[in-house]
């Protein structure tokens, strides 16, 4: 009866959230969806376009942070649902407005509605799914994205075509708003909220290194070097893998010789790759923590992440050397394939451990730091690395991100065994 009890509430908390975070995404990227129509009705030049799109930026790095650290604090069911609600209606009002000013105001709020939305997810899942099953869930439920951002320009498109650009951010809008209502009475924290034993309990009965408490101060938890080892890799992958979905097409097109076309399909590869990746990371990850079980030093999901971000460095340096104009189709196709796999995997991954290995009271700040970092690492892909670019050329910038995910792979490699359990300090008979 209890296993039937939580087959049918994992199963609609995680449809709950995976319908409502694919709005969250395609209610982020409206104005982007719309764009060619608004700019025929509303003369914006590209200044403005980027103060827009800058402003949700901003708004969402500070948001998914402290959205994070709030998630510890007070329930995840509505802090997910206030936060889809408001991003619903800032589109509804977004639709009626017509100047740059209130439309980047408007964005920035949006911005900080946004990042409600994933914390709690994570919180969430934790709280209801096993440890050798947290990773293939987590995995999955990123896929929302990809689902939004595969067909939400098509369906904005026609819509706007069809109606206006107005009307599909206004139906999306109230769509999103009447979500975050079902999603309160659907989400639940934990399963003691509705008479179950909870997982984290029952696992820490069974488990060998999880026979002390499960709980540490702020102090012990922030002073452990494993949350500052991942936020430092984070940093790296994440912002190696936005330097090439950002900069890869010019590098093709400019430095290689490659068709715009071209250009574009690496992308494409890059995208689909990396979904495979995502899944593929959570799923066979979880295999080896159900092998061998959750460990204070060391981490089964380690030999896979270290895998993939060796997978990285090589599918980066094949990328820079191999390419010519003469390079076949297939070969730049396929390096796009495998880089997005190598390094989505790991993104997926940093999200999972910083979460499975934070104290219970402590794993959305856990995750809320290394994203911030990773928000970093992001940064420093944009401005610096086309800086980089511009005095020196795209082969030396590219081959600079190569050698930082060498150095940061060697490094993490190097500290695989340390105390991956955070919090307070085990003692020997632990």
């Amino acid at each position: 009866m209890a296993k039937s009890g939580y087959g049918y509430y994992r199963t609609t908390i995680f449809l709950a959230m995976f319908v409502g975070y694919t709005l969250y995404y395609f209610n982020r990227k409206t104005f982007s969806f719309v764009m060619p129509s608004l700019m025929q009705e509303i003369q914006l030049d590209k200044d403005d376009l980027g103060l827009i799109t800058s402003s949700q930026s901003l708004a969402y790095a500070i948001s998914k942070f402290i959205s994070g650290v709030l998630s510890d604090q007070i329930s995840a069911r509505w802090l997910f649902s206030i936060g889809l609600f408001a991003v619903g209606g800032i589109n509804v009002l977004f639709s009626w407005s017509s100047t740059v000013a209130v439309f980047s105001a408007l964005w920035f709020l949006n911005g900080l509605g946004q990042g409600l939305g994933w914390p709690p997810c994570g919180k969430v899942l934790r709280k209801w799914f096993e440890p050798s099953q947290f990773g293939t869930w987590w995995s999955v439920l990123s896929c929302s994205m990809n689902l939004a951002g595969g067909l939400g320009p098509i369906i904005a498109t026609l819509l706007a075509q069809s109606y206006s650009w107005r009307s599909t951010l206004s139906v999306s809008g109230l769509i999103c708003v009447v979500m975050s209502f079902l999603c309160l009475l659907m989400i639940r924290n934990e399963p003691s909220d509705v008479g179950l034993p909870n997982i984290e309990a029952s696992a820490k009965k069974k488990g060998k290194a999880g026979s002390g408490r499960d709980e540490s101060t702020l102090k012990e938890f922030l002073l452990s070097p494993y949350l500052w080892l991942l936020s430092l890799g984070y940093l790296v992958v994440f912002g190696v893998k936005t330097t090439c979905t950002d900069w890869g097409q010019l590098f093709l097109i400019q430095d290689k010789g490659q068709t715009a076309l071209m250009g574009s399909s690496y992308m494409s590869a890059l995208e689909i790759g990396g979904l495979v990746g995502s899944l593929a990371a959570g799923y066979l990850s979880d295999r080896a923590v159900a092998r061998q079980g959750l460990r204070a030093y060391g981490n089964p999901r380690h030999v896979l992440l270290l895998s993939m971000m060796a997978g990285m460095c090589i599918s980066m340096y094949l990328f820079r050397t191999t390419v010519t104009p003469e390079s076949s189709n297939v070969w730049i196709l396929s390096l796009g394939a495998a880089f997005g796999f190598s390094s989505y995997g790991p993104i997926a991954l940093f999200g999972v451990i910083a979460n499975e290995s934070a104290p219970s009271n402590y794993c959305g700040t856990s995750h809320a730091i290394v994203a911030l970092m990773a928000n970093v690492g992001g940064f420093l892909s944009g401005l610096p690395f086309s800086t980089i670019a511009k005095h020196y050329g795209w082969d030396t910038a590219f081959w600079v991100a190569e050698v930082t995910c060498v150095i940061t792979t060697i490094g993490f490699f190097l500290f695989r065994n340390i105390q991956t359990k955070m919090g307070r300090k085990l003692k020997k008979e632990d």
